[in-house]
């Protein structure tokens, strides 16, 4: 099957937004893209700041059945694709991600883990679930989740033998490098994605942001990592689309064959 991970601006204007989502998803679909994984915040932008104070306002609010969703499900067609957005919340909105294809919503996540700054503007999802789709089962994150061990694995051992994480992962406010590929967050963006990946052996499928946004400057690196950590594909700071082709249950297994990590754990003497 061929996966693809998006690395591209999206700004507040939605429907600038969903045409450019129809428009890169038209342009997978002539690659025969069977999985197709946008940044966080794909539908309204992300935040202009940690904390969303700046001029740039915050990104617009969806609710789970909305139109720009059943939008997106219409060009998608028989294409899985994941992607983010602003949903509606009980007290304040989720951080949210929607995996779904012409034929409906397949799962969804909401963002558990908040850097600073995002609790005053976004409600902490509770949980991380993989589910079934045509590609295989899934698991996705968003953007500070992959920061945390435990959050690949439970999808792992959910069952997940793909994750796909979104972000809208910046370059360092305090220590900024001249060029991105010197930054230390593009450093340890790299390396959480490795790292999941080998550590659970599974497909780890990064899409990330690009461009500005406020004072945030988005990294880019979106990357498809086998479930060795081997880097497949990938872009650099500019858009683009980290596109490769893999038999993922063949390879998930061949990485399990003589080493499986899941198997082997010792959660009794945890922690």
């Amino acid at each position: 099957m061929k996966i693809a991970a998006v690395a591209a601006h999206f700004g507040r204007d939605i429907d600038q937004c969903l045409t450019k989502i129809e428009m890169i998803i038209g342009a997978a679909a002539s690659q025969d893209v069977d999985l197709l994984v946008f940044p966080d915040a794909t539908i309204g932008g992300y935040l202009g700041t940690f904390a969303g104070t700046d001029e740039t306002g915050l990104p617009p609010v969806l609710t789970e059945d909305a139109p720009e969703l059943k939008r997106v499900a219409a060009a998608a067609g028989d294409m899985v694709v994941c992607l983010g957005y602003r949903e509606f919340g009980p007290d304040l909105p989720y951080n949210a991600s929607v995996c779904l294809t012409g034929d409906g919503v397949l799962g969804r996540h909401r963002k558990v883990h908040q850097p600073v700054g995002e609790a005053s503007v976004y409600r902490a999802g509770d949980r991380f679930s993989a589910f079934d789709t045509p590609v295989g089962r899934l698991g996705m994150l968003i953007d500070y989740d992959k920061t945390f061990p435990e959050a690949a694995r439970t999808l792992a051992a959910g069952g997940a033998l793909m994750i796909a994480c979104l972000s809208a992962w910046p370059a360092s406010l305090t220590n900024r490098a001249p060029r991105l590929v010197q930054d230390r967050q593009t450093r340890l963006f790299d390396l959480y994605d490795c790292a999941r990946a080998a550590e659970n052996q599974v497909v780890w499928v990064s899409a990330n942001q690009t461009g500005t946004m406020g004072r945030l400057r988005f990294l880019g690196q979106s990357k498809v990592v086998g479930p060795g950590g081997e880097v497949l594909a990938r872009t650099w700071a500019k858009a683009g689309l980290a596109l490769t082709e893999l038999d993922v249950a063949g390879e998930v297994a061949r990485a399990r064959t003589v080493l499986s990590h899941l198997a082997e754990r010792r959660p009794e003497t945890y922690a």
